[in-house]
């Protein structure tokens, strides 16, 4: 037991990443991008930036994975048949996304609920839903829109509500600069077009359940 000791701690876990990225594509995302740090006036060749055009090229594909994901076929793949037509809400989804105007990020959270109309889609599919299209080149206003027509579509349910709350560092890193603004989008279908409804969606987003 002793040597097996020994060797444990003579031969440390290495930690190997794995990312599936297309290798051409990356070598071309690359390759711009070195090019985008000498146009900046660097000097690509120094220590610190040597494989920083690789690592923001897999990062990039990364972070806009969501044009390789289908959002209807994953609600498609969790749904189920039930006689229940009362509000459903997943709330406090978190966001990441890019702005398409400037290629910076874009975070916050969404809000969503719909009414079955004897359909009903396994939970964690919503969030994967918001991934799935947040995960591009994004506004918020169309994020919104998207994200409720995948669920009108694809559950045909009596109503779906999204309700976003996002930071933008467009405005907090450059431009404005206004550090505190927050931008809420919302979109609506069905019974939540009515006050009442969406009133109790609204009173439900900011009661705290115990």
């Amino acid at each position: 037991m002793k040597d097996n000791k020994e060797t444990m701690e003579k031969e440390p876990t290495v930690y190997h990443k794995t990312e599936n990225f297309p290798e051409e594509t990356t070598l071309k995302l690359a390759a711009c991008y070195r090019d985008i740090i000498i146009g900046l006036g660097e000097d690509v060749n120094r220590e610190g930036l040597l494989k920083t055009p690789l690592r923001v090229a897999r990062a990039m594909q990364y972070l806009t994975h969501g044009y390789h994901a289908n959002p209807k076929e994953i609600l498609k793949s969790a749904m189920f048949e039930e006689d229940y037509s009362e509000m459903v809400i997943v709330k406090d989804i978190e966001i990441y996304s890019m702005c398409e105007h400037h290629m910076i990020p874009f975070f916050g959270k969404a809000h969503i609920a719909y009414i079955p109309n004897g359909r009903i889609c396994g939970l964690s599919k919503i969030p994967r839903v918001v991934d799935a299209f947040a995960r591009r080149l994004q506004v918020q206003e169309r994020l919104t829109m998207e994200i409720r027509d995948c669920l009108h579509e694809v559950l045909q349910p009596l109503g779906v509500a999204v309700v976003m709350e996002c930071h933008h560092l467009c405005m907090q890193m450059r431009g404005i600069q206004k550090q505190n603004s927050v931008t809420t989008t919302s979109a609506f279908t069905g019974e939540f077009e009515k006050q009442t409804t969406r009133q109790e969606f609204i009173s439900l987003l900011s009661a705290k359940l115990s």
